[in-house]
């Protein structure tokens, strides 16, 4: 059985979440500086192949699996966040690290690199809402609530991978660790080994999911934690009590995912499998057949046998792909609604050609550089996932 794919109904957010426009509300609010090449312009695969050859080894291209096929195509690795930063990390000879992702992974590139690499984001713009929803005065704020309260000692904090540079700082000072949504179980295993509570940011999803589905922890074990209440809403009861605590942050794409569409799906698709991304709200998670990160996505469509039906919720771009890769196989987007990532998708074939010839003209274009003291913290986090046993 073969399959076409349908590209889901445009909504009247599409442009933006094509990456079109400036968005104000993301990570960094910019435009890209400079003079960027015409999206119409027929000679952009040349040019940016003739910018990648001039640059020879001394560029490295990472690109993220939700970006654009037309970025992906130039890219030398493609994997999740983490992933990527620990492929530029391998890569100490790149003079320069181009990275087709969003800012907090060029951050976390910037760290594990060397002083003597450069980090490029090709769109400063190319941000990541989560990351934003978890602002370090915020969540310092809430640490002094947990001291005021005689708790602080009996919380360790776990930031996921997706959050900034100065919030794995953070962690990093305070004996916590960085986790991806591959191995959440295993840092909070670690966790509750050295204390009784964990603080986790910024994806309450990803922190809910994991200690209910995975490690056996309740509903009731989990407290909300909203920067914007008095408190963060909370009594000092709730969080003596509670062991999970869960910062008030989301993915604004996995969010997306109702009951409703698992639900819709079903019915219009008898026998079909239903996968998700562990940032999806807990009972979307629960009403799914799978849930796994995105290589675990990859993977089980990859294995999956041929003519098998499978809905995935998770981004636009690499459902899509997917699809287009493995045309045996029915795979749909899990919602009818279009659902790319806004911030990821600033990130186009024009603002990499500009960035790719600024470098081929001696000119290093939009450098991410995370502070000596803030890397250094975030470090001893990032350094704490990679010795999780």
């Amino acid at each position: 059985m073969t399959s076409t794919w349908t590209e889901p109904a445009n909504t009247p957010l599409a442009l933006l979440l094509l990456g079109q426009g400036t968005d104000p509300a993301s990570e960094r609010g910019v435009d890209c500086p400079g003079d960027l090449p015409a999206p119409s312009d027929p000679d952009l695969v040349a040019r940016a192949t003739a910018a990648k050859a001039a640059l020879g080894d001394r560029v490295f291209v990472l690109g993220h699996h939700y970006q654009r096929d037309e970025v992906i195509q130039f890219a030398d690795v493609t994997g999740d966040s983490f992933k990527l930063a620990r492929e530029a990390a391998a890569r100490p000879d790149a003079e320069f690290i181009v990275f087709c992702g969003v800012h907090f992974m060029a951050e976390s590139a910037d760290i594990l690199t060397t002083s003597a690499q450069k980090v490029v984001l090709p769109d400063l713009a190319a941000g990541c809402s989560m990351a934003d929803m978890a602002v370090l005065g915020q969540v310092e704020t809430a640490w002094d609530q947990f001291t005021d309260l005689g708790i602080e000692g009996d919380i360790v904090p776990v930031t996921y991978m997706n959050s900034s540079a100065d919030i794995k700082g953070f962690v990093g000072r305070n004996g916590g660790v960085v986790c991806t949504s591959s191995n959440a179980k295993r840092a909070l295993d670690w966790a509750f080994e050295q204390g009784q509570k964990v603080f986790f940011l910024p994806d309450q999803h990803l922190g809910r999911n994991t200690a209910v589905l995975e490690m056996g922890l309740t509903l009731d074990d989990c407290v909300l934690y909203d920067p914007h209440k008095p408190n963060g809403g909370l009594t000092a009861e709730q969080l003596r009590d509670a062991k999970m605590i869960l910062w008030r942050g989301h993915c604004s794409v996995h969010g997306r995912f109702t009951v409703e569409s698992v639900r819709e799906v079903r019915e219009r698709v008898p026998g079909v499998n239903v996968i998700v991304h562990p940032e999806c709200r807990h009972e979307v998670v629960r009403a799914a057949d799978q849930v796994g990160s995105t290589e675990y996505i990859i993977k089980a469509l990859e294995a999956a046998p041929a003519g098998s039906a499978w809905a995935v919720g998770t981004e636009l771009n690499l459902v899509r792909r997917m699809a287009l890769e493995h045309p045996d196989k029915r795979i749909m987007f899990l919602d009818r609604a279009v659902c790319y990532c806004s911030t990821m998708n600033r990130i186009d074939l024009p603002h990499l050609v500009w960035a790719l010839e600024e470098l081929v003209a001696g000119r290093v274009p939009n450098q991410i550089t995370v502070d000596p003291d803030t890397a250094k913290y975030a470090r001893v986090a990032l350094d704490q996932m990679l010795a999780l046993p």
